[in-house]
């Protein structure tokens, strides 16, 4: 029995090896069968690897090739975008045209609801922005209304400034009009807006309660009015020294009078006179007894206008706690020495004019400067000259204008005096867009004299000078009928022609002419 037993279970176990290496062998086949499939997927997906890497290869160069032809194209649109620009510019020249830049100031704190209880649905509309900047040139406008569609209306300009856009980009355009003073021509910047809107900002800079002086060390929040100096002396600084000088006058109109914030008491106080406003027999506006104060840099001249500043009124509304209740005219007036024998020559003609202006400066008495009076009646004529017997002089205007902002009693919140203020400012910029309108359309009167400021200013916007016009507008929802207003006094004010502006040297050139003739002589 034992026997059999062994010889069982011997049996048994040949049967399990047997067993054993037929799995074994199934197992060793299938193996290599998945290790070929795995084989063929592996060289399968490193030949897609290869295919995608060159797949990928030839996107990057024609990425590259698209990327070249934007850049070529962009180029190309920029250099085009210019060429436009600069016929515009000239067409502008050719016309009279006004330039009128739009500048939009970003959401401020204030600009929530105030001065009455609203409701939050409509608190929520009256802080959303319903005026963009499309692009650099154009004004997008969303104009809803309770219960209707909402209608987006467009506006051109030479050029808009969106939110972002700081005061050095604003400058960088105005600066090559600066050119134009020391070319012979006179210059006017002015800003227009709705109180609150930023002309102030963008004029001056900054102006902090209680602290209206502004430092040349704070160059990235200067405005325009102190940024023009600083062109202006430097563009004076590469010419020959005592060819050129500059004098400086502030005043204001305040309640349709005019104050020359420069002129002294018989202490040397500095304090606002009332002056008044002429035509001369030249029919140009004139200021006697205004007072003219001599600087030789930028820093003499800030320092003047923040003495005028300190005078100029103020006055806090719901609107804008530091609101201007008066228009600011800064007036910088630049003398160039010519030769008489020179009024034939180009003015464009650098060396010459270099030439002549260092003969200037050699002859020319120092003591005509000194012995100026800085407070004496002058010619309004943008050509004043003082004849001597090889010398003239030939003087030329860049006015920086800061205009008190249109007022919504409603809005401000104003009563009493602050309250006239608001009627004087209002009927002066309604009589601003009268002249204006005037003289789009042609007419035979233009009313100047309907307001000391369109008298003040009848030279400039007249068309005795280049000018530029810098809209400021609120964005906020609230303000829609204000920016709507002030746009549309823009769009009103570039299609105004008022005939080519001359330069200053032409018209003595003219007048030298005028004088040989009548002695007899043929003028070469």
């Amino acid at each position: 029995m034992k026997v059999i037993r062994e010889i069982w279970i011997t049996k048994s176990l040949k049967q399990d090896l047997k067993s054993l290496r037929s799995f074994a062998l199934a197992l060793s086949k299938d193996f290599q069968r998945q290790s070929k499939t795995c084989l063929y997927q592996v060289l399968a997906a490193v030949q897609g690897i290869q295919l995608q890497n060159e797949a990928m290869r030839l996107f990057q160069i024609k990425a590259f090739d698209l990327e070249q032809s934007l850049q070529e194209v962009t180029e190309r649109y920029e250099k085009e975008k210019q060429k436009r620009k600069a016929l515009h510019n000239n067409l502008i020249e050719l016309r009279g045209n006004i330039r009128v830049h739009c500048r939009i100031r970003p959401l401020l704190p204030f600009d929530d609801a105030v001065g009455h209880s609203v409701s939050q649905d409509r608190r929520r509309n009256f802080s959303e922005k319903a005026a963009y900047a499309a692009d650099d040139e154009t004004v997008l406008v969303k104009c809803s209304r309770p219960g209707h569609a909402s209608v987006n209306k467009t506006f051109q300009f030479e050029r808009v400034y969106n939110d972002l856009e700081s005061q050095d980009a604003v400058f960088a355009d105005v600066a090559p009009l600066l050119t134009s003073l020391l070319d012979g021509y006179n210059v006017c910047i002015m800003a227009y807006g709705q109180t609150g809107s930023g002309k102030t900002y963008t004029m001056l800079g900054p102006q902090l309660e209680g602290n209206l002086s502004f430092s040349l060390e704070e160059e990235s929040e200067l405005g325009i009015i102190p940024r023009a100096t600083q062109e202006v002396f430097r563009l004076i600084s590469e010419k020959p020294p005592g060819s050129y000088w500059v004098e400086v006058s502030v005043v204001e109109v305040y309640n349709n009078e005019i104050f020359d914030l420069l002129a002294k008491d018989g202490y040397g106080k500095v304090f606002g006179i009332k002056r008044d406003v002429v035509t001369t027999r030249e029919g140009k506006s004139d200021v006697p007894l205004l007072t003219h104060e001599t600087v030789e840099n930028a820093s003499e001249f800030l320092h003047l206008v923040n003495k005028g500043l300190q005078l100029r009124v103020t006055h806090p509304t719901l609107v804008h706690a530091h609101s201007s209740r008066s228009h600011l005219v800064v007036t910088l007036t630049i003398t160039t020495v010519v030769f008489g024998d020179n009024f034939g020559t180009s003015w464009e003609d650098e060396q010459s004019s270099q030439r002549l202006n260092k003969e200037a400066s050699c002859t020319f008495p120092q003591k005509m400067r000194d012995n100026k009076s800085t407070s004496s009646s002058r010619a309004s004529s943008p050509v004043q000259l003082e004849a001597t017997e090889k010398m003239k002089q030939v003087k030329t205007r860049l006015q920086l204008v800061d205009l008190a902002g249109s007022e919504c009693v409603g809005m401000s919140g104003v009563t009493g005096a602050a309250l006239r203020e608001t009627s004087f400012i209002n009927r002066s910029l309604s009589a601003l867009a009268d002249v204006l309108g005037a003289i789009a359309e042609q007419r035979a009167h233009v009313p100047y004299r309907n307001s000391k400021l369109t008298h003040l200013l009848q030279d400039s916007v007249g068309g005795d000078a280049k000018l530029l016009v810098m809209l400021c507008i609120s964005p906020g929802q609230k303000y829609l009928t204000e920016t709507m207003q002030s746009l549309g006094f823009g769009t009103r004010a570039r299609q105004v022609q008022r005939g080519q502006v001359k330069k200053k040297l032409s018209q003595c050139r003219v007048k030298e002419n005028k004088t040989l003739d009548s002695s007899g002589f043929k003028y070469h």
